[in-house]
């Protein structure tokens, strides 16, 4: 089946697009939206020591601040006041969707459907505040013992962390607006806006070493390849389902003899996205992070020992890496996917799959079938992510600008948008041939009349 990135290209009508003025709009609020948040990544918080802030970012550039900086779009490097970007609202519906899985109560609010929605959407957005104000506060702690503020004290900690905070909660709102008023997700276009903007900057940096000589031509030519086909075997595995066939017997309503349907029920091959290598990679640059901010431990010491033994390229960091995704993959997919759950909506519906007796066997069916799809996705995420360690780590490049990561959210969040612009146009399509129906309907009634 052609995806709707293929089916927008094959049909693409660029008069159509035009006269779709709710799309335009959309599309116009959405680019507006993702300028006002590249714009804030541009505003330093105030009370910073621009220069000391910049050689301490460099010594610390490896570990987790390096990569919230690439997903900041660069805010974090010049400690913009959009520096948390997003990630505590991501980091917050993560959480209240592993505790929705856990906590009766909000498992309940789940299955009350919009009601239910705007409840845990509601807690959502008091757990962002929480973790902006405890990562705002450990930021502006860390500023001050790093001699990066300008005038230490009790305002600058309380401006900072009001600054952090505020921007932040921004974000959120931006977000949530392009998700209603624009279009695709807003808070994965805004850290889609994040990577993208450091794009330029990585490949003016491989040309550069490629002119110097530090870099040869046909590495740099590689590299070129390798990337494109990383891209299309991410957008392939993304594709990539898995149809368990479902059956609908014949069913009688009133006088009414309704034929027997049959549908598929879609496994995707990688149900977690994008979470899994987001979480091993925080957890394993938290050690290189701690070493960098802890000035007694130096590059002695266990800390630094394990924080040498955790560097990139490393046997110990890509095995740990690959061991972490794998977990993740496993655990958070059976978070996000309930198969009793899935098994009970069959049965209720009056379907059943072929072969297997509906309810336990239902489930203990689906259950091995998304296990086993599971581990193809897991070592596919653990395959992308380690393909660009093990090449930065043979061509002595530390830079974190093509990680596997990076690529998977790119290509994740294109999709999506691409689909979505392929929805609203079909839908615009299809109001336009119902008015013309209702039109010629129209002129022929008033003909025989």
């Amino acid at each position: 089946m052609a995806s709707a990135a293929e089916q927008l290209a094959a049909n693409l009508n660029f008069g159509a697009i035009a006269k779709a003025d709710e799309l335009k709009k959309r599309i116009w609020f959405t680019l507006g939206a993702l300028v006002v948040f590249r714009l804030g990544t541009y505003i330093p918080i105030p009370g910073i020591d621009p220069e000391q802030f910049a050689r301490n970012f460099q010594q610390q550039a490896g570990g987790v601040l390096g990569l919230f900086n690439m997903f900041s779009g660069g805010a974090v490097e010049r400690m913009a006041i959009f520096a948390l970007n997003i990630m505590p609202y991501i980091s917050a519906s993560i959480i209240i969707q592993l505790l929705t899985s856990v906590i009766p109560s909000l498992e309940a609010l789940k299955k009350e459907g919009e009601s239910g929605r705007k409840v845990i959407n509601q807690y959502t957005r008091y757990l962002t505040v929480v973790l902006a104000l405890v990562q705002s506060w450990g930021i502006a702690i860390g500023l001050q013992s790093s001699s990066a503020a300008i005038d230490p004290g009790p305002f600058f900690l309380a401006s900072t962390v009001i600054t952090l905070t505020g921007g932040t909660l921004f974000l959120m709102w931006i977000g949530e607006q392009i998700t209603s008023r624009g279009i695709g997700n807003g808070s994965s276009l805004i850290i889609f806006a994040g990577i993208v903007a450091h794009l330029p900057v990585a490949i003016a940096g491989a040309l550069e070493l490629s002119r110097t000589g530090a870099m040869s031509p046909a590495t740099l030519l590689g590299s070129a390849v390798g990337a494109i086909a990383l891209i299309y075997f991410i957008v392939f595995m993304e594709r990539a389902q898995r149809r368990v066939l479902i059956n609908y017997p014949k069913r009688q309503v009133g006088n009414r003899m309704y034929e027997g349907q049959t549908s598929f029920l879609p496994l995707k091959l990688n149900t977690s996205g994008v979470i899994p290598p987001i979480f091993a990679s925080s957890l394993l640059l938290l050690p290189a992070t701690v070493a960098s901010f802890s000035a007694n431990q130096g590059s002695s010491g266990f800390l630094g020992t394990l924080t040498t033994l955790l560097g990139h390229g490393q046997p110990v960091y890509m095995a740990l890496y690959a061991a972490l995704i794998i977990f993740f993959t496993f655990f958070y997919t059976a978070v996000v996917f309930n198969p009793q759950e899935t098994a009970d909506n069959l049965k209720k519906h009056g379907g059943f799959i072929p072969g297997i007796r509906p309810g336990e066997r239902t489930a203990a069916f689906i259950d091995k079938v998304l296990t086993r799809i599971t581990v193809i996705g897991a070592l596919y995420l653990t395959f992308v992510c380690l393909a660009p360690e093990i090449l930065a780590m043979a061509l002595s490049s530390q830079s974190l600008a093509f990680g596997g990561t990076s690529l998977l959210i790119v290509v994740s969040v294109t999709m999506d948008t691409v689909a979505q612009i392929h929805g609203h146009l079909m839908a615009h399509q299809y109001e336009g041939l119902v008015k013309k129906a209702k039109l010629r309907g129209a002129s022929t009634t008033q003909r025989r009349r």
